[in-house]
């Protein structure tokens, strides 16, 4: 499929790099250390939502600053030898101008920073958890970004592997592709799915993006 845009905007973990293991070494640590057991963590979806709405589902309000505090902690820690670029991501921001696009993801600044840098993925433009107040599933991020981007929403594409990021990007009147790096295509509502970026090609042209994507 051929899709003319103005930006790329990708989620980070699970779309461009991958850290699920060093994700569920650092939480399931943290789960024991606060006293959470096996069977209600299991119950909790981790992958693509904020560290503090994953706290909220498991603790009271009054401890989770503390508790976000240990597993920022426990991450950035385990970032060394934690973190791997998925296929195809280099060859496709290789391929973009600076300007043409944007990683938004649900980690806080420094660990994405910290995670990015361990791949040496250095984006122009990145959004966090830090710059918003309302995380995935909202659109709030990918509105940011669009507009740190000075580009038109409706002329974004967003890449995610995640149901929270496409659901956030169909809310913000984006056109989705969905990877299936984590998760399976039947979980997956998008405009177009592939298994990773390696079934990605972009090239410049006249101030914007031509994206071929899957067959």
């Amino acid at each position: 499929m051929k899709i003319s845009a103005d930006a790329m905007l990708f989620d980070n973990d699970g779309t461009l790099v991958s850290s699920m293991e060093s994700v569920l070494r650092c939480w399931t640590q943290w789960a024991g250390e606060h006293g959470i057991t096996a069977e209600v963590f299991a119950e909790v979806e981790l992958h693509g939502r904020p560290a503090n709405d994953i706290i909220g589902d498991l603790l009271p309000a009054d401890r989770v600053a503390r508790a976000r505090a240990r597993i920022d902690e426990l991450e950035v820690e385990d970032v060394p030898g934690g973190v791997k670029l998925l296929p195809g991501t280099a060859e496709l921001l290789e391929s973009l101008p600076a300007e043409r696009w944007a990683v938004v993801t649900s980690a806080n600044r420094r660990l994405a920073e910290a995670r990015l840098a361990e791949v040496d993925i250095r984006p122009r433009t990145l959004i966090t958890a830090d710059d918003i107040t309302r995380g995935k599933p909202d659109p709030e991020p990918f509105l940011l970004a669009a507009e740190r981007l000075g580009v038109d929403p409706a002329r974004c594409v967003v890449f995610e592997d995640a149901p929270a990021g496409l659901a956030a990007a169909r809310a913000a009147g984006m056109r989705t592709v969905a990877l299936t790096t984590t998760m399976s295509r039947d979980e997956l509502i998008a405009d177009v799915v592939v298994e990773d970026l390696s079934a990605v090609s972009a090239r410049a042209v006249d101030g914007g993006v031509e994206i071929t994507a899957g067959v």
